[in-house]
């Protein structure tokens, strides 16, 4: 029997390490199964673009994992059982809530985030977020509405971590007849370095965006915020971009998770309670080479991803598994299409002073979400003539390689 992988999600890090492994790992001794809710390949990175009025490439799965033997399951993830070794999963547009289980011998965990209400009454009814494409999509279509008002329309965004704040600097620049308000909890682009938090501003203000610091969002109504100090702000459009949350699925499964839900891994990205489970992305908790947990981000996907593909190869091949740099170098936040940040941290996650702006900045995060498209939609490239063999496929067994 062929040893079977089901990989959960497809997003940077689960169509990574898919197609990563369907060019390692022979298709005789091997069967990967790709379980994601939707059709495409969807580029978060790039979700407030979408949302604000731009056109964002999404390429469709089934054409990502041609000529890979790669079998895709479009479908939710309803629940994981690692006692059977089985995913129950239902069909997206199913009314049931189960419509068919999976078996696999390892599974890699990788559902990512979605946004985190974190409690606070009328987000869930009233905000928009831009967490899914259908998400960006349903908050474009109210942009396009205030737009083609009279006089336009006000856009409230709360949060000003770095979806906010590209949020906000996108919607301005794209939709300059709108009238935007970011709101912080603290002072603004406060993780930033001193020079960096200056540009920002600028940044704002010549996007004639209002910021309000200091301020902390109680409530969410269909056309104000209600704010501690009792203030209210009104809004056309209130978009949520205050933190992420992972689904409770793994809890609910049984592994050993954090308070907030997210696979507690060994250094191979290995569940410390289910050895044949790895994760990878928002739903992993690991700590980073400077001791530090490694934070919900593109760039921690691709770290924990290409962790986790290294160590399922070496597990199944009887290899031995090298081990990634886990780090987080920085913050790289685009401000519009011609301006953005680059804020490199040290070993303490620290911003260093020195900070890269403007339109140099802006080109070089193209590049990297250029770059992590590419990488992630052609896991064909550079395929092997020869691929590792496993001595034997069986349930959770090390091979030893036999090429």
């Amino acid at each position: 029997m062929k040893h079977r992988i089901v990989v959960l999600g497809a997003g940077y890090a689960g169509a990574y390490v898919a197609g990563t492994l369907a060019r390692r790992l022979s298709p005789a001794d091997t069967e990967i199964t790709v379980v994601n809710a939707e059709p495409d390949f969807v580029q978060r990175l790039r979700l407030h673009q979408l949302a604000a009025g731009q056109e964002i490439e999404a390429p469709k799965l089934a054409d990502v994992f041609a000529g890979t033997a790669i079998r895709l399951r479009v479908a939710r993830v309803t629940a994981v059982d690692p006692e059977r070794q089985v995913v129950a999963v239902a069909d997206a547009d199913a009314d049931a809530d189960v419509a068919g289980e999976l078996g696999y011998d390892t599974l890699l965990y990788a559902l990512g985030s979605h946004v985190a209400d974190h409690g606070v009454p009328g987000v869930a009814e009233h905000a928009f977020h831009v967490t899914s494409r259908p998400a960006a999509l349903r908050l474009r279509e109210r942009l396009d509405s205030l737009s083609g008002r009279d006089g336009g329309g006000s856009v409230l965004v709360v949060g000003d971590g770095l979806t906010g704040i590209e949020t906000a600097t996108e919607i301005a620049e794209s939709r300059p007849g709108l009238s935007v308000t970011l709101v912080a909890r603290g002072e603004l682009g406060a993780p930033l370095s001193a020079g960096a938090r200056s540009h920002l501003r600028q940044a704002c203000d010549r996007l004639d965006i209002t910021v309000r610091e200091h301020t902390s969002v109680e409530a969410v109504e269909a056309t104000r915020a209600l704010c501690a100090d009792g203030t209210a702000l009104a809004a056309d459009a209130t978009v949520w971009t205050a933190g992420f949350a992972v689904d409770p699925i793994a809890a609910a499964a049984g592994l050993q998770v954090t308070d907030d839900g997210r696979i507690v891994v060994d250094r191979t990205m290995r569940s410390l309670s289910h050895p044949n489970v790895y994760a990878a992305g928002d739903s992993v908790y690991t700590i980073g080479d400077n001791g530090r947990p490694l934070p919900m981000s593109c760039a921690s996907a691709g770290f924990t991803g290409m962790q986790a593909m290294k160590a399922i190869v070496g597990s199944l091949t009887g290899s031995k598994t090298a081990n990634v740099k886990l780090s987080y170098p920085g913050n790289h936040i685009s401000l519009g299409r011609r301006d953005g940040i680059l804020q490199m941290v040290d070993q303490e996650a620290q911003a260093k002073p020195k900070y890269v702006g403007g339109r140099k900045a802006a080109r070089i995060k193209a590049g990297i979400v250029r770059m992590s498209l590419w990488t992630t939609s052609h896991p064909t490239f550079g395929l092997p003539k020869r691929k590792h063999r496993l001595a034997a496929a069986q349930n959770g067994a090390a091979a030893r390689v036999a090429a």
